[in-house]
């Protein structure tokens, strides 16, 4: 029962790189080249301290971990730099969710890599876990969506995110970890432009006694706030298990989560959503409801962003429904066609046809992340408003002297969710 964590350099196992190869026009010879993606992350773990009078908490960005946890925006003040700080009261945990916390508090230490979300310091005080975190100023992807995109991200951001999360998924799936709970949510972008994957509480290993397993059986603690995101195999739970292709069907959710401002399946009862996933149903690309356009009030969008359910993709997914063909749409399509591919292959249902995460970085979607610079990508996040802009500070300056309290920085409550 120790006082502090500090990092440790912990050695990677070395476990074997096992990937199905996937075969299709639309994936290249080589990945996307991304600057951004390159850069490594900060290694600079000695200038925080244990003591809690070092940290001046301004704000409160969001909840998390069965609403035990409150993630602050807050100083350093001996060197003026802006973090986040996570606390959990120890008192209120069952002996289980310390046993989670726990797991994932040594997780955050062995990971190692630019674009998974690590602590830089680790410490109890008073019957408090303090998690401290470098601060990403424009929140998770879940936030901007519905602050700033509510009508869908546009492409070119949306493919700088995914890459970003399939280079995070690539190293955890080589690691022989499954993440198990992929969503908006859970994907956060820092201020100088680099996309990081958190959510690390729902991993699972898959390396057991020095062996690594073909699949699992294992179901997520408190799956259901995750469901809309699961693959169907691993809702199923039969004798085939699933693998780390799990994740990609995730990832294909997230993708239309993004472009659309909506979650498929969100609205849905559990058991219908159930079954409309174990029956391959093509329509959770846009929209789940299996009903003629006019009944489901749909325009479609001139403004080059999709309005979230594009009338003639939908119109698609659902004749596919109930023909089990795909006929050629006659309205234009608002997204191209590069991405509706990427998407239609990380839902597909059997996972055996899914790529991998390492296949995925090779698609032609993602060869236009490196034409984008980090200025480029900080453009593309207009009109969001990152949290150390001086404005918004001095709001959380004011949130600190108690004028407002309950609501985060840019005016949303509890936006965050970790």
């Amino acid at each position: 029962d120790c006082s502090c964590i500090s990092h440790t350099s912990v050695e990677n196992i070395s476990v074997e790189d096992h990937y199905d190869t996937v075969s299709h026009h639309y994936l290249t010879n080589e990945p996307a080249a991304c600057s951004l993606s390159k850069t490594p992350p900060n290694d600079d773990m000695t200038v925080y301290s244990t003591d809690i009078s070092h940290y001046q908490l301004l704000s409160e960005l969001g909840r998390g971990f069965y609403d035990l946890s409150v993630v602050c925006l807050a100083r350093h003040k001996p060197t003026g730099n802006l973090v986040a700080v996570k606390r959990t009261n120890l008192d209120n945990c069952t002996g289980e969710q310390l046993g989670v916390l726990q797991n994932e508090v040594l997780q955050t230490q062995l990971f190692h890599h630019p674009n998974i979300l690590t602590s830089q310091i680790v410490f109890t005080s008073s019957s408090k876990l303090w998690v401290v975190s470098p601060l990403m100023a424009y929140g998770s992807a879940d936030c901007l969506v519905k602050t700033y995109f509510s009508d869908g991200m546009s492409e070119s951001l949306i493919a700088f995110i995914l890459y970003g999360v399939l280079k995070g998924l690539d190293y955890l799936h080589r690691m022989g970890y499954i993440h198990r709970s992929v969503k908006a949510s859970h994907i956060l972008l820092s201020g100088d432009g680099r996309v990081y994957l958190s959510g690390l509480h729902s991993l699972y290993s898959m390396v057991r006694d020095g062996k690594r397993s073909k699949v699992v059986y294992d179901v997520p603690e408190h799956s259901s706030t995750v469901l809309p995101w699961l693959s169907p195999e691993l809702l199923q739970q039969d004798l085939h298990g699933y693998d780390v292709k799990s994740d990609i069907y995730s990832l294909g959710i997230t993708a239309c989560e993004l472009a659309s401002g909506r979650v498929p399946f969100q609205d849905m009862h559990p058991t219908l959503m159930l079954l409309q996933k174990l029956k391959g149903s093509h329509c959770c690309l846009l929209d789940i409801h299996p009903f003629p356009l006019e009944g489901l009030g749909l325009k479609v969008s001139r403004s080059g962003v999709d309005s979230g359910i594009g009338e003639s993709v939908a119109a698609s997914s659902i004749m596919r429904t109930m023909t089990g063909e795909r006929p050629q749409s006659p309205a234009p399509k608002n997204f191209s066609v590069l991405f509706h591919n990427l998407v239609e292959l990380c839902l597909q249902h059997d996972p055996e046809k899914r790529p991998s995460a390492r296949s995925l970085l090779t698609h032609a979607f993602l060869k236009q992340v490196k034409r984008h610079t980090k200025d480029s990508f900080l453009t593309l996040l207009h009109p969001a408003v990152p949290l150390n802009n001086p404005r918004v500070l001095a709001k959380a300056a004011q949130t600190a002297a108690g004028q407002d309290s309950t609501t985060s920085p840019d005016g949303t409550a509890g936006a965050w969710e970790f």
